[in-house]
């Protein structure tokens, strides 16, 4: 007969019947499996932590967002956002489904090119380009979006340098009504320093201004502030035309679409509150299609998407290491998964689950990290199961930031696995070991030998 696992009492409040104001009674339902493939199998496989992606989740999931839009704007074009995941697997999915690179750092543009993405097909974004970084682009005809006005006159002087002209754009930034207002990148619209520096770019006649960008923040939780900026943008699409005679190729609506996690501090769960693709496409193209833009002017209507696109396809596998109880009499997991892979911990209350059946007891549980560090916390609170040393769990949501944010810090960074649409496993990132974290040190001679 199996020796069943102890279960220390605790006293709990139960709530019976009917549910309160905040739903039903918190259930935590087990994830054994993802795409056919047993959790205890693919940890045995590829270790313990292990990051798994799921292609179908990514190419369904960009393809509900380019249907969102296409059927309601004659001229879309989605840009992958690099900094969210920039693994070469992740950006070449979205690539053959049809999406350009967009990029905010010279690492990122030469990994976009070092993936196959032609420079033309490349955004360049970001407020610390150098003067190789542009004097690249321009020479290969990738787009840049100005993000100031010293980088505005370093432009200038690379195209005297190389004889040709940029192809630019300038990003905007504005009042949308959200709080907080992004106002770090680009030129404001509201004080007019947005149309002043198109003004100088056209005046300069060095520089070919083919698109207008906004990215207007992060998690925007509301369509409508889309609706603004789409209307913001049209307004100086218009004047530029009216006054210069030139047309702007495309509008560029940045990223900041919300996935379905749950923000800190957030009373409803984000699957409850987090707009669709069909809320952000009817605010962004509504406003675009109503604006004074000529019908045979429509530009390209371009969107950076990041997090949307890609959370629901990240899975961040995981063993338990201990339990113990804290001073307080609360109990504590400790994992082998820490702040240093799930970065988005500090903003998200993420989903946890068992990767077995397991009690349907629950308890006040704080979830850390193996990390020697007072904040490597997963979940400050969580009604949880009990699960004991060895046990799996599965967390879900995390393909955005947290393969690009991820810490090489008192632990090695797992496999990254990609399960492909036949239901095939693939390594897409391998483990580090010490080889691979000591490859790039130097010793000094006068350093290398010691005694105790």
């Amino acid at each position: 007969m199996e020796k069943k696992t102890f279960e220390p009492p605790v006293i709990k409040k139960l709530n019976a019947g009917m549910p309160s104001k905040f739903g039903m009674t918190p259930r935590i339902e087990a994830i054994p499996e993802i795409e056919g493939h047993k959790v205890k199998d693919l940890l045995k496989d590829h270790g313990s932590p292990l990051y798994v992606l799921s292609e179908n989740t990514l190419r369904s999931t960009y393809r509900q967002a380019y249907q969102a839009f296409s059927t309601r704007y004659p001229k879309v074009q989605f840009a992958w956002s690099y900094k969210t995941n920039y693994l070469a697997a992740v950006c070449n999915v979205f690539h053959q489904e049809g999406a350009w690179a967009e990029v905010v750092s010279g690492f990122e543009y030469h990994k976009a090119l070092k993936n196959g993405v032609l420079p033309q097909y490349i955004i360049f974004n970001g407020p610390s380009k150098s003067y190789e970084d542009l004097k690249t682009a321009t020479e290969k005809g990738s787009l840049i979006h100005i993000d100031h006005f010293d980088e505005l006159y370093m432009l200038m002087e690379v195209a005297e340098e190389t004889g040709k002209k940029p192809l630019v754009a300038i990003r905007v930034n504005m009042d949308t009504g959200i709080y907080p207002r992004w106002d770090r990148f680009g030129f404001n619209y509201d004080n007019g320093e947005a149309w002043e520096a198109i003004n100088r770019i056209m005046l300069s006649e060095k520089m070919e201004l083919a698109g207008l960008h906004t990215h207007i923040g992060t998690y925007i939780m509301t369509a409508q502030a889309y609706r603004v900026a789409a209307s913001k943008l049209a307004d100086l699409a218009v004047s530029t035309e009216r006054k210069y005679g030139h047309v702007i190729r495309y509008i560029d609506l940045g990223g900041g679409f919300a996935s379905k996690n749950t923000l800190k501090g957030a009373y409803v769960p984000g699957t409850d509150t987090a707009p669709s693709f069909d809320d952000y496409a009817d605010a962004i193209t509504g406003a675009l299609i109503n604006s004074a833009i000529k019908p045979e002017h429509l530009p390209l209507l371009i969107l950076e998407t990041g997090r949307a696109m890609i959370d629901d396809a990240g899975y961040l596998l995981g063993t338990v290491i201990a339990n113990k109880r804290l001073a307080s009499g609360r109990r504590a997991l400790i994992t082998n998964v820490g702040v240093n892979l799930l970065f988005t911990s500090f903003w998200y209350e993420h989903q946890i689950h068992p990767a077995e059946k397991v009690s349907q007891h629950t308890e006040d549980t704080t979830i850390y990290g193996p990390l020697c560090m007072n904040i490597d916390v997963l979940r400050a609170a969580v009604d949880f199961p009990l699960l004991k040393k060895g046990d799996h769990f599965v967390i879900k949501r995390i393909g955005a930031y947290n393969m690009t944010q991820w810490l090489q810090f008192i632990e090695y960074r797992p496999n990254v696995v990609m399960i492909d649409t036949q239901g095939t496993p693939h390594i897409i990132r391998r483990r580090e070991d010490l080889d691979y974290m000591t490859r790039q040190e130097e010793l000094p001679d006068h350093l290398k030998n010691f005694e105790l």
